[in-house]
């Protein structure tokens, strides 16, 4: 059974930067890898997403810019560099994979950005 968990969050003051990082437990190829997050009250958004053998990136409107990800195929890692984070990117972080129809999930991270 595939799992990913998800390390790195914590609390940062508005400005600060926090890199998440995210491990699978096998050593399958993943299309795609991505974070999501939701924060209380809303929605789970997608932050960003990286097309695993190309490289190719996305990112949400409201990170384009402070956020980058990138990833270790080797290591089955995908990693999310925050920079510039304010109080609205306060949210449980989620890492996501996908291979094929199959997409997996961590159990979250909480990030919270408050001075």
């Amino acid at each position: 059974q595939v799992q990913l968990v998800e390390s790195g969050g914590g609390l940062v003051q508005p400005g600060g930067s926090l890199r998440l990082s995210c491990v699978a437990n096998s050593g399958i190829i993943f299309n795609s890898m991505a974070w999501h997050r939701q924060a209380p009250g809303k929605q789970r958004e997608a932050v960003a997403i990286i097309i695993t053998d190309r490289g190719v990136t996305r990112y949400g409107d409201g990170v384009k810019g402070r956020f980058a990800i990138s990833r270790d195929n080797a290591k089955s890692m995908v990693y999310l560099q925050m920079n510039s984070l304010k109080p609205e990117d306060t949210a449980v972080y989620f890492c996501n994979a996908v291979r094929t129809v199959h997409s997996y999930w961590g159990q979250g991270i909480q990030v919270t950005v408050s001075s």
